[in-house]
């Protein structure tokens, strides 16, 4: 039996292969920092900002951009209208939302969103609201109404 040996391929293929698992456990990474994020994410209150961590979406907010006045405590299965309706740039995940996302009533929104009851609402002075699944919703209104003052 005579044996002949296939040419080795160019390059390019192997590169092709390295770029795909690089993407690939790129995404794997953001799963995983998106599944710890589901479980620890949190809201800082500080003498001049509100400070949302977790995931990819937090952000540091001037309490002068908030209209801590028009805050409320909202249950989303009551109150479907505050629901998100489109996700425009965030993660959903059947028990976890975050990010951005339009309302039913057609407002854009930044989302922290773990449970459907005890949903703060809070405005903002920049066309936005945000909808948070904070732990003791009246306690953190209450702050944040002694913290802008």
């Amino acid at each position: 039996m005579d044996v002949f040996a296939i040419s080795p391929a160019a390059a390019k293929p192997i590169w092709i292969l390295a770029i795909i698992c690089f993407l690939l456990a790129l995404i794997l990474l953001a799963l995983a920092y998106t599944a710890y994020s589901s479980q620890n994410s949190r809201v800082e209150i500080d003498t001049d900002q509100l400070r949302i961590v977790g995931d990819f979406w937090g952000r540091k907010i001037p309490l002068n951009q908030l209209m801590v006045s028009d805050a409320r405590i909202l249950d989303l299965s009551a109150n479907p209208e505050y629901s998100p309706k489109r996700r425009t740039f965030g993660t959903g995940l059947p028990g976890y939302a975050s990010g951005w996302f339009r309302l039913h009533i057609g407002e854009k929104a930044l989302v922290y969103l773990t449970r459907r009851h005890d949903v703060v609402y809070l405005p903002t002075s920049n066309s936005y609201s945000l909808l948070l699944s904070v732990e003791e919703a009246e306690r953190f209104i209450k702050t944040l109404q002694k913290y802008s003052l």
